[in-house]
């Protein structure tokens, strides 16, 4: 095989996982709040407050880590706001959700007027920089794909397996599936539902403002408003691509990620089609990952599977008196 298409394609892979790592923390944190029985359309509105606030932070204090926290942060404290509406006070999820998603993305624009004349300091480049793994690197199409990455990506897929192992091999994410399968079955078991969907949206939420916080401090290195530009709600639909499966997330991300990839690779290219020069748009590119969450979610509801079913009392609320 020749050698330069080799080389292209390993790049093309590398680009894919970049792509597809915020989207693989937005989907793991909608999988965490799904499961406990709460659909949070606020994803777009929490992933911008993670970009905004781990941008800020990282180019005042220099420091990456705490930047990757305060980011985190920002995106519990969104999904703070969903649970204490839609938990508490019962409210609706999909109203709430939306709404989330409108506080989100015009604090974080309002916020980010400081953020446009800022610059990252070079510790925090380098310290997301990516990591060459001698010798892993090298091999053809997948070494630079999983072996020359910053940490952040290497954190997702972790983070990933982590979170299937404790959502289906632990009592307590037994005990998640069961408050989103069957609250008052799950409350007559003693179980505290209020506290497990507390618990469960707020750390999807964290995850939610890391994927924000991969987009502004590693991936783009600057501030721009609309930084997300509708990632957040793509995420929303890989939960369903994903069947609720955090480790199928990672296929998913990385899929449309690559889709999102052939619009930066492809932009303002001209093929020849039929002795005809044609070039490619790229706003009809960037096309690409949004009609393929169409076709996902057709597919995906005819079928009537019963894995492909979302948890059983997903977007209700839970009313305890009248259990």
């Amino acid at each position: 095989m020749d050698t330069g298409f080799l080389v292209a394609a390993a790049m093309f892979l590398q680009l894919a996982a970049q792509c597809g790592t915020p989207l693989l923390f937005g989907t793991l944190g909608g999988i965490l709040g799904e499961k406990a029985g709460n659909l949070n359309l606020g994803v777009e509105g929490m992933m911008m407050m993670g970009a905004v606030t781990g941008y800020y932070v990282a180019a005042v204090t220099g420091h990456p880590i705490l930047a990757a926290f305060a980011g985190g942060l920002a995106g519990a404290v969104g999904a703070l706001l969903y649970a204490i509406i839609t938990v508490t006070f019962q409210g609706n999820q999909t109203v709430t959700g939306l709404t989330l998603t409108i506080f989100g993305i015009g604090i974080s624009n309002y916020v980010g007027k400081e953020c446009t004349s800022m610059t990252l300091p070079a510790s925090v480049r380098e310290f997301y920089a990516p990591i060459v793994v001698p010798g892993l690197s090298k091999i053809p199409l997948i070494g630079k794909m999983i072996f020359e990455q910053s940490s952040f990506v290497a954190l997702a897929i972790v983070l990933a397996v982590l979170i299937w192992i404790y959502l289906n091999k632990t009592r307590i994410g037994l005990n998640v599936r069961m408050v989103g399968e069957n609250p008052s079955a799950a409350d007559a078991c003693g179980i505290n539902v209020n506290l497990y969907k507390y618990t469960h949206i707020l750390a999807g939420g964290f995850l939610c403002g890391l994927g924000g916080t991969y987009l502004s401090v590693v991936y783009i290195t600057r501030w721009q408003n609309d930084l997300v530009a509708g990632l957040g709600w793509i995420a929303v639909a890989l939960v369903i691509f994903a069947i609720w499966n955090p480790v199928r997330a990672i296929f998913g991300g990385y899929l449309f990620g690559a889709l999102r990839s052939i619009g930066l690779v492809l932009q303002n290219t001209q093929m020849a089609l039929f002795g005809y020069e044609i070039k490619l748009d790229p706003q009809l590119l960037d096309m690409l990952p949004y009609i393929m969450t169409i076709i996902v979610l057709v597919l995906i509801g005819i079928q009537k599977k019963k894995e492909y079913q979302p948890p059983g009392w997903l977007s209700r609320s839970y009313y305890r008196e009248d259990r």
